[in-house]
């Protein structure tokens, strides 16, 4: 009994302790943004090796059904630690310094990882120095946690091979009800930021690769300016549409992520077009007051041009047409029904398309095979890729049709025939297409539903910036993928966003609109994911302190 006496007497100065200074309240990783997880950071409550940890169960926890994710860097933790040290040093590198990101699987990375678009083909492969977005990632303290799932080889091998299926991860899913489709091709990036599986990842878009997976998984998107971001050691498709950026929870995450990534490289030379001597401050945009003093057009008419292109738009039009109060309401003026008449001429004409895929057979061994500098399976050009796909039965099923349309149909990369296809397209979709609209109209944007913004945009490399708009209905029926694959492309509570399209290198411009909107609507915090981990932070600092 005495013993017992003095033990609770020995354990009273503690428990006086939890009660007066009780545990800090842990950010939940589900929602958690970057300044929560700094506060939490330089505060001392938890640290990077506890972020690390974190995601990583959440990832384990969810993958098998998910399929979002591809590897895990097994040097993360180590990283981490590193990073930990510098804060407590004071050493703080930025606002990204010791915050866990995923990137795709094209992106090149110099480390334990592979880089492999979905194949096997360069598994085991190796690069001599790090993608220039990954090098600014690190420079910038950013810890790379893993590579994500996607299209594979970014959508182009066949469009019958479902979007966000790769020989590797197989069928990625998105989180919001059985089966969903989380369209490509940086599907695994959307849907592992959608439930926090990270704190954002890196996407990469030609066409609607970003926007329209944002678009159906619940979050913020950024697809920039082409040139804007290096794609140095990126897996090219074309040189003239690619582009790297952020996929986040949060407008203004989105745009921080921006800030480290983009500038001018001499391996990019497209990045010389930037118009800045200094880089505006995109997180800085997002403040009160975004939207007063726009003018912002309303595009009509996607309904009519191709209306199957968008499974949405019988539930995402009444949201769209609400929307316009929203902005009017912040102090944006609109420019109803702007005409873009030569949008139906551009369906109609599918040579831009043969010009990518000259492009992807003819950069593909320049901008990227050639700097490898282990490459077990000998893949030196896309004829290599495409012998290893048809004669190796784990890379699936689904044919290689764009593979050999781009073998054997499209023109060289600098030949007549290339420049007139490119050229026409061009012209329909710049010089007669959306920049002259804007320009004409005095327009900071163009809003129209993501899908149609990611085609409108494409050709003439103009940014796009994505937001949530609203979900289905909780009884929505679920309605089997027609193209085949093991997804639903309708079904409760799905997501669906907005988009803005501005003028070239606009992005602090459009922004500023999106975080405005974002705020006045706060739609993705009404919108509840079916599937998401059960680990968060405050069981990794729980179970840290009792070791």
């Amino acid at each position: 009994m005495r013993l017992l006496l003095q033990l609770l007497l020995a354990l009273a100065p503690l428990a006086l302790t939890a009660v007066f200074n009780p545990a800090p309240k842990l950010p939940p990783l589900l929602d958690s943004t970057l300044d929560d997880l700094q506060k939490g950071l330089d505060a001392g409550h938890f640290t990077s090796v506890d972020l690390v940890r974190a995601y990583v169960a959440r990832i384990e926890e969810v993958n098998d059904q998910l399929r979002a994710v591809l590897e895990i860097n097994p040097e993360a933790e180590a990283i981490a630690r590193e990073l930990d040290l510098e804060r407590r040093n004071g050493q703080r590198r930025g606002p990204l310094h010791g915050i866990p990101v995923l990137v795709k699987d094209n992106i090149g990375t110099h480390d334990a990882m592979n880089t492999t678009g979905g194949s096997f083909a360069l598994l085991g492969a190796t690069l001599g120095e790090d993608s220039t977005v990954v090098s600014k990632l690190r420079r910038a303290g950013t810890i790379i946690i893993g590579k994500t799932n996607m299209s594979y080889w970014a959508g182009m091998r066949s469009p019958t091979c479902p979007e966000g299926w790769s020989a590797r991860g197989g069928q990625t899913k998105g989180a919001y009800f059985a089966g969903q489709n989380p369209l490509g091709s940086s599907s695994g990036s959307a849907v592992a930021t959608s439930i926090g599986l990270a704190w954002a990842a890196l996407g990469t878009e030609t066409t609607s690769s970003i926007t329209g997976p944002a678009h159906v998984n619940n979050i913020v998107a950024i697809k920039p300016t082409v040139g804007l971001t290096s794609r140095h050691l990126v897996i090219p498709l074309s040189r003239r549409q690619d582009s790297v950026g952020p996929m986040a929870r949060t407008v203004k995450d989105a745009a921080h992520l921006l800030s480290v990534i983009a500038g001018p490289d001499a391996k990019d030379n497209y990045t010389s077009a930037i118009p800045f001597e200094q880089l505006p401050s995109y997180a800085d945009a997002c403040r009160p007051g975004g939207l007063q003093g726009k003018r912002i057009g309303v595009m009509r008419g996607f309904d009519r041009s191709k209306p199957y292109l968008d499974q949405t738009l019988l539930f995402s039009l009444p949201s769209f047409n609400s929307s316009l109060d929203v902005l009017t309401k912040a102090g944006a003026s609109l420019v109803d029904d702007i005409n873009y008449t030569d949008l139906a001429e551009y369906l109609k004409f599918p040579m831009n398309g043969m010009c990518i895929l000259s492009d992807a057979r003819d950069r593909l061994p320049k901008d990227y095979l050639r700097h490898l500098t282990k490459n077990p399976i000998g893949i030196s050009s896309l004829r290599d890729l495409r012998l290893f796909v048809q004669e190796t039965k784990p890379e699936g099923e689904c044919d290689t049709l764009l593979f050999d349309m781009a073998l054997s149909m499209a023109p060289p990369e600098n030949s007549a025939s290339f420049w007139g296809n490119y050229t026409f397209a061009h012209d329909i979709m710049t010089e007669r297409g959306l920049s002259t609209v804007m320009r004409k109209n005095s327009l900071d944007a163009v809003m129209l539903p993501p899908l149609y913004a990611s085609l409108v945009a494409s050709v003439s490399g103009l940014p796009v910036v994505t937001v949530p708009l609203g979900a289905t209905p909780s009884d929505t029926a679920i309605v089997k993928n027609p193209d085949g694959g093991d997804t639903n492309i309708m079904g409760p509570s799905h997501p669906f966003g907005i988009s803005f399209v501005g003028p070239a290198f606009s992005e602090e411009s459009l922004i500023a609109i999106a975080y405005a909107f974002e705020q006045e609507t706060r739609v993705r915090w009404a919108v509840s994911p079916a599937v998401r981990p059960r680990t968060d932070l405050r069981d990794v600092v729980r179970n840290r302190r009792f070791q």
